[in-house]
């Protein structure tokens, strides 16, 4: 696992831990661009249910996924508390709509333990590894599985 996170030169991870639900996520932070207050987005008509529309992202149309509902839980509550953490991910830009943005989360590769295997297609397979702080069980997920075709997702 060491080689698929950007580390520090303590052999730390840093990952950006946010809320769906009741359950905690966390990504590795280089993938993220910026984190943004949520905005309602426009919807695109035929998109999957998991996109929740586009916005203007300072001139640049940017894909909103509903996080949640691409892990197969129910929708996300749209509120003024929602938060869309804007990601880069081979090459492809889109914002991520999560409830809350907890922390920011070091951790080294013995702390990350791999994730169970589950035969399934479903969107279980995006979590890539497991890590316990302070009593909080925190999937990792693989940001290139939750947004495999995301050029595609948009149009």
């Amino acid at each position: 696992m060491e080689n698929q996170f950007q580390q520090t030169n303590t052999n730390e991870i840093e990952l950006l831990a946010f809320r769906l639900g009741e359950q905690e996520y966390c990504l590795d932070i280089m993938s993220v661009r910026e984190i943004r207050g949520w905005s309602k987005a426009t919807p695109i008509p035929f998109s999957p249910p998991h996109v929740n529309g586009v916005i203007n992202l300072r001139g640049t149309v940017l894909p909103v996924l509903d996080l949640a509902v691409r892990l197969g839980m129910p929708p996300a509550q749209r509120s003024e508390l929602n938060v869309i953490i804007v990601v880069d991910i081979n090459g492809h830009t889109a914002g991520l709509l999560v409830d809350a943005v907890s922390d920011i989360i070091s951790v080294t590769p013995s702390d990350l333990q791999p994730a169970p295997e589950i035969n399934s297609e479903d969107a279980s397979s995006c979590i890539k590894a497991l890590t316990i702080i302070e009593n909080r069980l925190i999937r990792v997920l693989e940001l290139s599985l939750v947004m495999p075709s995301i050029s595609t997702d948009a149009a």
